[in-house]
This record gives C-alpha cells, structure tokens and sequence, in this order.
C-alpha cells in the first residue's frame, strides 16, 4: 500500500486501501474530495482521504504502508507511449459513456412506450399515413432512437479517477513526519494500540476523541487531554470537565510517567446538590 505525500501528511487515492486502513487498522482520515456531479458538500465528499500527521506517522512505523512523494513524476512531461495509453484509455472512458447514455435514453424511451407510439400515430395520421401509423410498433421506436443516438463530448463527465491510471517512479519518503517522542503521538500511539478508534478532538476542545467503534456509526465516548506537564492548573481542569458534561462525553487525562508508560486519569463532574 502507498500513501502519497501532499501538504506535509499522506493522501488515500485507492478505495480498496481505504476501506482497508479503516476497517482492518481503525484509521479514518477524512475524505476532502469533491463530488464534481453535486458540487462541494461538506456532506457528500468523496476521495482522496487526508490522514492527519499523527495517522501518517502511525501507519509508517507500523508497516502499513509506504509513502511516496510523485510531484517530480507527475511534474515531468510525458512520453509519446504515455500520451498514448492516456488517450486510449480516455476513448475507452469516454465510450462506455456514450453506451451507459444511450442504454438509459433506451431505458427511457420503453418506459414512455405508450404515450410515444400513441404521439407518433397521431402525428402519422394527420399526415394521411393511416397504414404506417396502424403498422408502427415500439420496436420501431426503439431502433429509430438507437439510429439517432449521437453523442455530445460537451455532455461527457470530466472523470477525476482516483488512482493514477498508470504505472510511474516515485520516490519513498524515509523522514519522519512527527517526532516520535512527542508526548501526544506517544498517546495517540498507545490508545490505537489498545484497540481504539482515534480522531483528532480540536472541535471539542480536547486532543483526542475516543469512539468505541467506527465514527460512522457511533458517538466518541471520551475527550483525552494529552498532559505534558504535571500537575494540571484548576481552571484548565475545571474547564476541560465541564466541557465534557455538555458534549456528554467522559473526560481522560493522559500523561507519560517514566517507568510506567502512558497512565490515564478519568475525572467527573459532581454535582453536590444531587
């Protein structure tokens, strides 16, 4: 599997690369692509998926993948074989999408049979053409539309595929993205490691968000708070817990203690009145 290296973290261009890296290894990035047929949505985007810096640096140390930097591939001009494949390749695209649009017209066309033939009649005998009008049957409408069918290359969809549609050199990033001694990749580290799934908590004021399963189809469970110093000032503890009341989520404080690893510490809000 490669991630390809764009604004300083790793890009998914694959589907199947993906689903993997979400389903099998709980990753999820975030999808930033645009659905060219809708417009931009924030709710309908689509590939490639932006991992964070933390996502990235993760997969790398796992093995999970390679990162590659292309601008220098796909920055240079390409060769007459190249160009090549490209345009028969785009023939191809551009073809089945001459057939999907003219097997729809055709789908569309036995949908309205009846009103069709009985227009079509109707406009034979106005003609005085009484004997074509009794003779005519939709199977004669349907080879007259197949017969007439043209399509228009301004009607063609401008297809962005998600992966490059051929092989090209790129070179392996060996440098690290993050430093790995960070007291929050150390944290984000070691909850992926205990089987959680792992988003960037920013919206909520924390570090980290913790979901007992996939984001799709549950709510985060809790806040993590990476802690680099010891110990916490009242009004950032006092703060950070009653944030996690509104939102309905638990709020943890992480923290590495030498000799120990990463410790975590789940503080409540108590209401004395109750």
């Amino acid at each position: 599997m490669y991630l390809t290296l764009l604004n300083g973290t790793g890009y998914v261009f694959s589907v199947d690369d993906y689903m993997e890296l979400r389903s099998k290894h709980r990753l999820m990035g975030a999808l930033v692509g645009t659905a060219n047929t809708k417009g931009w949505s924030p709710n309908q985007s689509t590939l490639p998926v932006e991992l964070t810096k933390f996502e990235t640096q993760l997969i790398l140390d796992e093995g999970l993948a390679l990162l590659v930097n292309k601008s220098k591939a796909l920055g240079a001009s390409p060769m007459p074989k190249e160009l090549e494949e490209y345009r028969s390749e785009l023939d191809k695209r551009l073809e089945g999408q001459a057939d999907a649009l003219k097997s729809e017209k055709l789908r569309e066309t036995e949908r309205y049979m009846d009103k069709i033939l009985l227009g079509k009649r109707n406009k034979l005998l106005k003609q005085g053409l009484a004997t074509k009008a009794g003779a005519l049957v939709g199977e004669d409408v349907l080879k007259e539309v197949a017969d007439n069918f043209e399509f228009d290359l301004q009607n063609a969809l401008v297809e962005v595929p998600c992966k490059h549609l051929v092989k090209h050199t790129a070179q392996i990033v060996p440098e690290p993205l993050v430093d790995t001694s960070c007291v929050r990749y150390r944290i984000f580290r070691d909850l992926w490691l205990r089987g959680k799934f792992v988003t960037s908590g920013e919206a909520f004021g924390a570090d980290f968000l913790v979901y007992p399963g996939d984001p799709l189809i549950y709510h985060a469970s809790h806040i993590v708070i990476a802690q680099s110093t010891s110990p916490i000032k009242p009004l950032d503890l006092i703060a950070k817990v009653r944030l996690s009341v509104i939102v309905n989520k638990s709020c943890v404080f992480a923290r590495e203690k030498i000799g120990e690893g990463i410790t975590y510490q789940t503080v409540a809000w108590c209401n004395p009145s109750k």
